[in-house]
C-alpha cells in the first residue's frame, strides 16, 4: 500500500513538472465535464450482478494549438490535462466508489479534427475492496489504491462559440499492478458525452504566435536503464518481494516526437528464486519442477526482446512495449499456483486441480507488455546528446499484471544540435 502511493505520488509530480516547463507558451485552458456511463464486465466466477456503470469526470488541460513547441506542431490538436473522477461501478454495496486521478493527452486521429484519442496513466482509490469473509464475490482489487487506465476514441458532435461537444467511447482499467492478491482488476466499457469549455479564464488574451516550420528530422540513441520493481506469487505468498531489470535499446527518434526502438532486458524475480531455493511444494523431489533446483538463480530469471513506442512531450515521455521472451522458466510456477482452484495452499496436495498450460498460457508466457510515463532530466526539445530520466511503468504477461516498476534510465542521442 504505501509502495503504490509513493509510486503514483512520484506519478504525478512528473506529470506536474512537465506541465510546469511548457507554461511559458500561450496555451490556453480547457476545462471539460464528462459523463460516462457502461458496463462493468465480471472479474471473476460468481462476480455480484451490476446494474448500469456510470461515472462523472472533470479535466482541466492546456490546448497547446497556440505554441512554437514541435511536438505540439506534430501532434495535431494536442491537449495535456489531469482529470479527477468519481465512479459507481453498478453495485455500492460490494463494488463501493473509486475516485481517479489521472494524468492525460488528446490528439487528433485519422488525420481529422473531428476524431480525437484521449489516454491516460493514474491511479484510484477504492471504498470498497476484497475481502474473503466480508466481500469474498469481488474479486477485482484488494487494496485501497491502484492502477488507473484510460482510453477514449472521441468524435466531435458540435462546435459552438465557447464549448466543443464530444461523443466517445472506450475502456477503462483498474489493477494494483500485481502487489497484492486476490486482484483480477476491472474492466469497463464505457460511452461518454462531455463539453470542453474553451478557455475559460483568460478569454480574449492570448496572442496568437507565429510557428516556425519545421523539418522532418531523424536521429539514432543509445539507451540503458535499470529497475526496481515488486510484486506477489501468490495468495499463500502474498508478500511483496523485488524483480529487478536491466536493459538496452538502440533506435530512432523521429521528428523529435516520436521514439522507435528495439532491446532486450534482462530481470531477476526474487520471488521465483525463493519458491525453488526453500524447496516449496511444486519443486520438490518427485513433483514437477524439481528439476529447476539445479539452478535456482537461472531459473528464476527472465531474458527477453522487446520493440519499444515512445512519445516525446519537453521533459515528458508516455511509452509503450511489447516483448517476446526468449526465457522464463518459472513462470510455469506461477501458472500452475494461480490459474487452477482458488486459495491454492502453500503445501500443494497430490490431487488438487492446477492451472493448465494450454494456448492462453503459452501466449503470456511468450509476450509481455509495458506500458508507463518518463520524465527527462533535460527536455527532449533540445536533443541533448546525454540525458537522464526516472520512470513508472506497469508492466504485465499479454495484459494481465505481472509487476508494478520504478525505472532510471540514461539516453545518448546521436544528433546534431
Amino acid at each position: 500500500m504505501k509502495k503504490l502511493t509513493y509510486l503514483f505520488l512520484l506519478l504525478f509530480s512528473m506529470f506536474l513538472n512537465a506541465q510546469q516547463e511548457i507554461s511559458g507558451d500561450n496555451s490556453a485552458i480547457v476545462f471539460t465535464p464528462e459523463i460516462l456511463v457502461g458496463k462493468t464486465l465480471p472479474s471473476n466466477f460468481g462476480f455480484p450482478e451490476t446494474k448500469l456503470h456510470k461515472q462523472l469526470l472533470f479535466n482541466i488541460s492546456k490546448n497547446h494549438e497556440n505554441t512554437t513547441r514541435e511536438w505540439a506542431h506534430r501532434l495535431k490538436g494536442l491537449h495535456t490535462g489531469v482529470s479527477l473522477g468519481l465512479t459507481d461501478f453498478g453495485q455500492l454495496d460490494s463494488l463501493g466508489i473509486a475516485i481517479s486521478l489521472i494524468p492525460n493527452v488528446e490528439f487528433n486521429a485519422f488525420k481529422s479534427k473531428r476524431f480525437k484519442i484521449l489516454t491516460g496513466l493514474g491511479a484510484s482509490y477504492f471504498t470498497k475492496k476484497y475481502d474473503p469473509i466480508t466481500n469474498p464475490n469481488n474479486r477485482a482489487v484488494s487494496t485501497d489504491i491502484t492502477w488507473a487506465f484510460r482510453f477514449l476514441l472521441k468524435y466531435e458532435l458540435l462546435t459552438t462559440k465557447n464549448v466543443d461537444w464530444n461523443l466517445g467511447i472506450g475502456l477503462s482499467h483498474h489493477s494494483n499492478g500485481h502487489t497484492k492478491l486476490d486482484n483480477r482488476g476491472y474492466n469497463v466499457i464505457v460511452g461518454s458525452i462531455s463539453g470542453a469549455i474553451n478557455n475559460p479564464f483568460n478569454k480574449n488574451k492570448q496572442q496568437t504566435l507565429d510557428k516556425p516550420l519545421y523539418q522532418n528530422s531523424r536521429y539514432a540513441y543509445l539507451e540503458l536503464r535499470a529497475g526496481h520493481g515488486w510484486n506477489v506469487l501468490a495468495e499463500a505468498f502474498n508478500n511483496t518481494k523485488a524483480v529487478y531489470t536491466i536493459s538496452g535499446e538502440y533506435g530512432y527518434v523521429f521528428n523529435n516526437v516520436f521514439k522507435l526502438g528495439v532491446g532486450a532486458h534482462y530481470r531477476f524475480y526474487q520471488h521465483y528464486y525463493d519458491y525453488i531455493n526453500n524447496n516449496e511444494s511444486l519443486v520438490q523431489d518427485s513433483r514437477e519442477f524439481e528439476y529447476l533446483k539445479q539452478n535456482p538463480f537461472k531459473n528464476a530469471t527472465n531474458l527477453s526482446l522487446y520493440l519499444n513506442t515512445e512519445i516525446l512531450l519537453d521533459h515528458f515521455g508516455l511509452d509503450f512495449s511489447v516483448g517476446y521472451n526468449l526465457f522464463k522458466e518459472a513462470y510455469q510456477i506461477d501458472w500452475r499456483i494461480n490459474e487452477g482452484w482458488v486459495n491454492t495452499p502453500r503445501e500443494i496436495p497430490e490431487g488438487w486441480v492446477l492451472g493448465e498450460f494450454n494456448a492462453k498460457y503459452n501466449l503470456k508466457k511468450s509476450i509481455n507488455t509495458r506500458l508507463g510515463i518518463k520524465y527527462y532530466l533535460i527536455s527532449t526539445q533540445k536533443k541533448p546528446k546525454h540525458n537522464a530520466y526516472t520512470a513508472v511503468h506497469l508492466n504485465s504477461n499479454l495484459g494481465q499484471a505481472d509487476f508494478t516498476e520504478i525505472t532510471v534510465g540514461y539516453t545518448y542521442s546521436f544528433s546534431k544540435q
